[in-house]
Formats: C-alpha cells, sequence, structure tokens
C-alpha cells in the first residue's frame, strides 16, 4: 500500500492519505521507534515501516568515487551525526590557483567509467535496494549533477573564484555535465521509476551566480540530462537545497515531475501553481521547530501545510530540512503522531 501511495502522489493520482518521506539521521529517535540498536540489520526498514515512509530519497554516483579517480577538494565536516562521528578537518585544496581550475576537464581527470558495467552497477544496486525496501518507492539517482560536481571539485571558495570568469566556469561546467551524462544515460538503461536529481545550484538565499547565467548555461543541461531520463519513462524530482524559488518555473520548463525543496523556500506559491500538476516534497515544517519550538509552534507548522498539500494532487510530506541529530526525540515522536492523525484525505 506505502508503495502505491508514493508512486501514485508522484504520478499526481488519487492517495487515501498524503505521501509520506522523512530525512532523518537521528539515531536516537530511531532507536526509540523501533526498540532496535543502530547495528541491527533491519532497524532502517522497521523505521521505516513503523514511520509509513512511501517514499525512499536516495542518489548514487557509481562504484568507483572521483576522489579515487583524480582531484578533489575536501572543505572538512562540522559535527552533524550522533557524537559526532563525522567531524572531518579540511584538507588543503589540490588548485594552487583559479587558472588551474579554470583548465579543469571533469572527463580528462576522472575518465568514463565503463559503460556497461556502470548500467550493471546500478541495475543491481537498485533491485538489492528495492527488494530490502519493497514498501517504498526507492529513486535512482545522481548527487553531483552539476554546481554540487564543481562544489566537490573545487570548495566553495575556488567555486566562487572560478566562476567570476562566467564563460570560462561555463566550459568547466560543461565537462561536469558530460561526466553526469554518461551516469544518467546509465540510469535511464536500468529499470527505475523515479530518479532523483540533486544540485546544490543556490543558497539558503538566492543564487549566487547571476540568474542570467543559470538560464543559459544550467537549466539547458538539465534539460539535456533529463530528456535522456524522460525518454526512457522515469520520472524526474528536482532536488536543491536553499532557496530556488525564483527557478521554479525554469525547472518545470526543463522537465522536472517533481520538486523537492526546503522550508526557506514558499511554499505558497509553488502550491499555487504547480500544485495541480507537478508532486511536491515538502513542508512549513522546519527542523529548527522541531528542535527549538513549542508543540504549538509545530502544530501550526503541521497544520499550515495540511492546508495546502490537501488541495494538491501530488505531495510529499516531510520536513523539508531535515530531521537531524539534536532534534529531541519526544518532539519527533510528538510531530509524526499528530501529522498521522491528521494526513487523510
Amino acid at each position: 500500500m506505502s508503495y502505491q501511495i508514493g508512486i501514485n502522489a508522484l504520478r499526481c493520482q488519487p492517495t487515501p492519505r498524503l505521501a509520506h518521506t522523512e530525512y532523518c539521521s537521528n539515531a536516537a529517535l530511531k532507536r526509540a521507534v523501533t526498540g532496535l540498536p543502530d547495528d541491527h540489520p533491519d532497524q532502517e526498514a522497521e523505521f521505516m515501516r513503523l514511520w509509513e515512509y512511501d517514499f525512499i530519497w536516495s542518489t548514487n554516483n557509481g562504484p568507483v568515487p572521483w576522489e579515487e579517480r583524480g582531484r578533489t577538494t575536501d572543505m572538512g565536516h562540522s559535527e552533524f551525526l550522533e557524537g559526532g562521528v563525522d567531524w572531518r578537518d579540511a584538507q588543503t585544496s589540490p588548485f594552487a590557483s583559479v587558472e588551474e581550475a579554470l583548465a579543469f576537464d571533469a572527463v580528462a581527470e576522472y575518465g568514463l567509467l565503463d559503460y556497461d558495467e556502470l548500467v550493471a552497477f546500478y541495475e543491481r544496486s537498485y533491485q538489492e535496494t528495492q527488494t530490502r525496501y519493497p514498501e517504498q518507492v526507492f529513486t535512482g539517482g545522481y548527487y553531483r549533477t552539476l554546481y554540487s560536481g564543481a562544489i566537490a571539485i573545487f570548495g566553495w571558495d575556488m567555486l566562487l573564484q572560478a566562476a567570476a570568469y562566467r564563460d570560462r566556469f561555463a566550459r568547466v561546467l560543461d565537462s561536469i555535465f558530460q561526466q553526469s551524462m554518461h551516469h544518467y544515460r546509465a540510469w535511464a538503461d536500468t529499470s527505475i521509476e523515479v530518479f532523483m536529481c540533486h544540485d546544490d545550484m543556490v543558497w539558503s538565499q538566492g543564487p549566487f551566480m547571476h540568474p542570467d547565467f543559470y538560464r543559459a548555461e544550467v537549466f539547458p543541461r538539465y534539460q539535456a540530462l533529463w530528456k535522456v531520463l524522460k525518454d526512457a519513462g522515469k520520472l524526474i524530482v528536482f532536488t536543491s537545497d536553499g532557496d530556488w524559488g525564483m527557478f521554479a518555473d525554469d525547472i518545470v520548463a526543463a522537465g522536472a515531475d517533481a520538486l523537492c525543496f526546503e522550508p526557506m523556500m514558499a511554499l505558497e506559491p509553488v502550491v499555487a501553481k504547480y500544485g495541480q500538476t507537478h508532486c511536491l516534497l515538502a513542508s512549513k515544517v522546519d527542523a529548527r521547530t522541531l528542535t527549538f519550538g513549542s508543540r504549538a509552534q509545530i502544530q501550526a507548522e503541521v497544520d499550515a501545510t495540511l492546508a495546502l498539500a490537501k488541495d494538491c494532487k501530488g505531495f510529499l510530506f516531510a520536513v523539508g530540512n531535515h530531521i537531524p541529530s539534536n532534534v529531541p526525540v519526544e518532539n519527533a515522536l510528538w510531530y509524526f503522531d499528530y501529522l498521522s492523525r491528521h494526513w487523510s484525505r
């Protein structure tokens, strides 16, 4: 039933309740819900069953990471997971100058993996995971599409310096596009139904380059990538962090079937324009409210979302900016209990 709710929501077809997913790294919450320890092989699946997930957000960049094939920049990682196990110190950038960055070619640097082996890897990965999570729609997907690829290669400091030279930076982006296209074609040759295109192309307050650059160099490349998948009958979900509200029309025009976004992006205008034609993966529920707010504040954000979501043909409810480790378990439990008692259509 959950799988059908998820795929119907993505196709903007009727569902008995709002479809649901979460992006959750809160280990204490998973232990509380399932009663299973972190190392139990069934903990994740049991958590998703009990929290009635209909959809699993997933991307896969292939069997051999760029870090093993050429230069990337490790900006380090702050403490996010329980116990700070994800802390990582920043490493020295392999790019000594902007000129060196602007001369970069992602295909020349990393090569292209054997195509048939890549298709087989993706198909096997998808089949194994969909078997493990049969009650949810599990996506194929790619993370480092354009800008996220550039971030991984250069880090933010060098990326912003290189981006000042728009024509030359566009050539660098094109090489990342060519690398991505190889993977998108491979995913198109698998049996996935839904593809997750991830690309963090903006900041929390919007684009960091002129909108004209996005419209000239980025969105046409999205359209080309997505056409390969759409021609193969796949549904396209687009995800970016931050506020890309000013680009929602461009993303739809490029071919996205579903839009996945954070509370930084206003929900009302997207619902008004695309709530009858596109699936929306979002909510007004903010992780900061779950962490620091009262139950009345959490309820207010759930209620405000429900009022909009129930008028949409396709909607997947989620805390749009994650349920991280610092969210109090009692708040998260109360949130889901309240949501699940009120999400019937």
